[in-house]
């Protein structure tokens, strides 16, 4: 506390015992500022305080009986007139400096009163204000005592004043020392007062905080509240998604039986269809014999009457090498013997089909060499395809051209 520590180093010439009992005081003031208690604590409270009022009362009668002494005293000393005159002067200037003090300090124990009133509900600060109370009681009993020894010894001082005229001179250096600590004093009191200010600003701004933190509390409730009745549809929802879970799986269950069966059902579809494609492809390469077949008949007058070409020996289906060669037949051209190579297919709609006749025209140019006539045998030709075809060199014949 550095009011306490002020005082400490500025009332050293006081009496041990008064000194200690004034600072046990004034440090339980500053005590009292951080303390809070009820309302009902706090009449406690200022009945006690009423009590050491009054013992400081009778302090004080007493104080001033010491006064009054001391005024006997200096009535008495006759050679120091001119020096008591001027003491006196010093010490109306300090009783008055001093009354001013008592005066702050009632105004600062009354703000402090009306400080305590807001000051909040702690029972344990209630304990440790009656536990300081009790000591701040002992200490008003020691400086009692110390005021009864006081008196003795200004009894003793009025027996002894013809043997202080050098001590008047150390009282005035001490009257001075005393103007100065009481000079402090008002400034501490200042302090003490700004300090309060401070206290009760702060005050209000616990109780604005404890307002809002109380809001704060009440908002935390409601949203706890909210938060159970959310867990509560949440548990409701999971049960309903697990209870779904379960239908899906027995679903999954059902659709996977459901696939097991259509993959058997498309296992004999494939087969059915393998069966199907077996039969179409025997009749395609059927009716692919039928076509060739007709061609070989109609070929002859057809390349003679269209292309000037003459059949020397007629048209077979052969192998040469590993190949078929669907249509292999001899024939002349403008007096030189030729190769008349090519392939029957149903429908010329895909350009592939014509890199199967060139194929064949490869196998029997390397095998036989000269020169080779490609030739297609079709029921109908798609008209890109027959340009394309014709561009390469390739006699194209539809089956309703040689009739």
């Amino acid at each position: 506390m550095s009011i306490s520590v002020h005082l400490i180093r500025e009332l050293d010439e006081i009496d041990p015992k008064l000194r200690r009992a004034l600072l046990a005081l004034l440090e339980e003031l500053e005590r009292q500022r951080e303390e809070s208690v009820t309302k009902k604590e706090f009449n406690e409270l200022k009945e006690i305080v009423r009590d050491l009022s009054l013992s400081v009362k009778d302090l004080s009668e007493a104080q001033k009986r010491s006064e009054e002494g001391l005024t006997k005293l200096e009535t008495t000393v006759g050679k120091l007139a001119e020096a008591q005159k001027k003491s006196e002067e010093r010490l109306t200037k300090l009783e008055i400096t001093v009354g001013k003090l008592a005066e702050a300090q009632k105004k600062s124990e009354e703000r402090l009163t009306k400080l305590e009133i807001t000051v909040g509900k702690l029972a344990e600060a209630q304990k440790k204000s009656e536990e300081r109370l009790t000591k701040l009681e002992i200490t008003v009993g020691k400086l009692a005592e110390a005021q009864k020894k006081s008196e003795k010894r200004l009894t003793k001082l009025e027996i002894t004043v013809g043997k202080l005229a050098e001590a008047q001179k150390k009282s005035e250096e001490r009257l001075t020392k005393l103007e100065v600590t009481v000079g402090d004093l008002v400034e501490a009191q200042k302090k003490t007062e700004t300090r309060l200010n401070e206290l009760a600003e702060a005050q209000k701004r616990t109780e604005v905080r404890l307002n809002e933190l109380a809001e704060a509390q009440r908002k935390t409730e409601v949203r706890l509240n909210e938060l159970a009745e959310a867990q509560r549809k949440t548990e409701i929802r999971l049960n309903e998604l697990t209870e779904a879970q379960k239908k899906t799986e027995i679903r999954l269950n059902e659709l996977a039986e459901a696939q097991r069966k259509t993959e058997k059902q498309i296992a004999k579809l494939a087969k059915g269809f393998d069966d199907t494609r077996h039969q179409v492809g025997g009749l395609s390469r059927s009716v692919a014999y039928a076509l060739e077949n007709e061609a070989y008949r109609k070929l002859p007058v057809f390349l003679k009457t269209k292309h000037r070409i003459e059949v020397i020996d007629r048209f077979v289906r052969t192998y040469i090498g590993d190949r078929e060669i669907n249509v292999f037949g001899k024939a002349r051209l403008n007096g030189k013997e030729v190769f008349i190579v090519g392939d029957a297919v149903l429908k010329l709609d895909d350009p592939s089909k014509l890199k199967v006749v060139w194929e064949q025209v490869g196998v029997v140019k390397e095998e036989f060499g000269g020169e080779i006539i490609p030739i297609i045998i079709t029921h109908f030709a798609k008209p890109e395809v027959l340009e394309r075809a014709q561009k390469a060199g390739i006699i194209v014949v539809q089956s309703f051209e040689w009739d």
